[in-house]
Parts: C-alpha cells; structure tokens; sequence
C-alpha cells in the first residue's frame, strides 16, 4: 500500500481524526462543501468521489480522471448515469448503512397503525380518557415486501416474534433469510392479494415507477395497510389518495413522496388515516459512523486493489 497514491475528493467532513485515517490509506485529501460546489483545477486529477448528491452544480464530465464514485446514500436516482457510464465510473452506494433505523421504522409504523396511536395521541393531547376498542393484533397477520434487499431483511428480522407471516417478492423468487416464502416479479399480484401489511423497500427504477398504481391498490385486502420507506414515485399518490378517500384501506405510513418537500396543499395532509414522516426513517445516532465504516472499507479496499463493496449495475439502476 505504500506505492499507492491517489486523489479523493470528499463533499463531507468527516472530522480530522477520520480525515486522518483515509490519508494513512495513501489518499490525498480534498474536502470541499457539497452545496454549490463546482469544478475548479484541483479536481483535474482526482481518483475518487465521495459524496450525496453534488451533481447539481459539479459537472464530473470534466473530472478526467475519476474512476469510482462512493455514494452516501442507498438510492442512486441523484446520478448523472449517462456521465457515469460515458467516462465508464464505478460506483459504489451505502447499502445496507441505513436499514437497521428502517427496519425498526416499518415495525414502528405498523405498530402505530394497529394500535391506532394517533387517536390515542389526540385524547392525551385533549386531556381525555377514553378507551379505544378498535385497535388490533399484529399476531397472525401476513406482512408482505415489495423488495427483499438489506432494509426488507432488517424488518423482517425485527418482525420474528411478532407471530406473523413474512412474505417477499424479488425478481425470481428466491429464498430469502427471515421471510416465510419468496414470489417472483411475475407473481407480485399473489403477494399483494395475501398482504395485511405491503412495505415497499424495492429500489426505484424506471421499472417500478408508479409498480403500485390505481389496478395494485384495488387488488389489496380490505382493511390493508400500505408503508412506503423507499421512493415516492414508486406508489402512484393519486390513486393512493382516491383509494384512502374510499375508506377501504386501514391507511398508509409514508416516508417518501412523489415530490419531497411534501406540498402544503398535499390531500394527504387532511387524510385521518395517513402517517408522514419527512424521510426520517433512515436517521439514528449510529448513521455517520456506520457511514464512515463503509466508505473508509471501500477506501482499503481499493487502495489494496481488492473487489469493492455494493457496486451498482448503472442500466439496471440498482
């Protein structure tokens, strides 16, 4: 590793300590703001980018040399793909970084859902003691996921004692620790017939945009509940407010919007029976060291010229 040199450009502070540490590795340290950052000389020749979202303003067709970039997030929607797969950029995302705070997100968001902690909420903000016999049981109850990646497997890990059915689907139906039976994509509509509970952790693509649409939401039970910790655009919010307004739905737990920040004139605001959460789920105490951990482990790796961790298909978008 002492031959090993290499540029790094970093769009967030890591601190001095951390700084430090990625240095030792033979990297040479440029740490520059993500918000408004621009080309300037001093990236002609840097190697790596790690970084969130700095594409707006940073125009990497000009960065020559860069080979690899390191995402900060799970999603990969903020890339510039086409630059990426012209100047053939390796890109690597945090998979995995988040999904303990989701996974324990989604068994929070059932949970308030069938307990109906909001109608609690309003009495004790009221003053008013009252109680509510219409909250239900989890137990026996078929949870279903709409992708069975690193954020489904943490809740479905988090759901084992909770005495219910945990059933996934994946591109071809393969057996996933933790869930009870996989589907197909060709058998996503058993899924959606069998589930109590539909979280969706699937990646957004061009493919799964609007995946559950006016025709899925129809073919739901009655009285099912519907969370979404991925991306808006995955769930039509049109047909998912008319659906709501129909009363035949339990209700819907949303993290992600269509469009973010949600609009104050959203019909999701003034619906009883819809929980929002500004992207929160992703968020713990434990979120920048586990962040570090991975991108500092991609950093050896690279510098030891070894396979990278969560290299992503560009095309496939995942």
């Amino acid at each position: 590793m002492s031959n090993f040199n290499k540029k790094c450009l970093l769009t967030y502070d890591y601190g001095e300590e951390k700084t430090s540490q990625i240095e030792a590795l033979g990297y040479d340290i440029i740490v520059r703001r993500e918000k408004n950052i621009t080309y300037s000389e001093e990236f002609e020749e840097v190697d790596v980018l790690v970084c969130y979202n700095p594409f707006e303003t940073l125009d990497i067709s000009l960065m020559k040399s860069l080979k690899w970039i390191q995402l900060s997030s799970i999603g990969i929607d903020q890339l510039p793909s086409d630059k990426v797969l012209n100047q053939h950029i390796t890109v690597t995302n945090n998979r995995g970084g988040y999904s303990v705070p989701m996974g324990e997100w989604i068994v929070l968001n059932i949970l308030e859902m069938y307990k109906r902690r909001l109608n609690l909420y309003k009495k004790i903000f009221n003053k008013k003691w009252k109680i509510d016999t219409d909250v239900l049981e989890l137990y026996g109850k078929t949870v279903g996921f709409i992708g069975t990646g690193s954020i489904a497997i943490e809740g479905a890990k988090r759901l084992q004692g909770f005495g219910v059915n945990i059933i996934g689907m994946n591109t071809d139906g393969r057996s996933i620790e933790y869930f009870d039976h996989c589907y197909s994509k060709d058998e996503f509509y058993d899924l959606l017939e069998k589930s109590d509970v539909l979280v969706i952790t699937i990646p957004y693509t061009e493919a799964t945009h609007h995946l559950i649409s006016k025709k899925e939401l129809s073919m739901m039970k009655e009285n099912a509940l519907i969370i979404n910790v991925s991306r808006g655009s995955i769930l039509d919010e049109k047909a998912l407010i008319n659906e709501l307004k129909k009363g035949r739905l339990m209700g819907a737990a949303l993290d992600v919007f269509e469009e973010e920040p949600l609009q104050k004139n959203s019909p999701l605001w003034d619906i009883e029976n819809v929980f929002i959460s500004p992207h929160n789920s992703w968020v713990s105490e434990m979120r920048n060291e586990r962040r570090f951990n991975l991108i500092y482990d991609n950093l050896r790796r690279y510098a030891e010229g070894k396979p990278l961790l969560n290299v992503i298909n560009i095309e496939k978008g995942y």
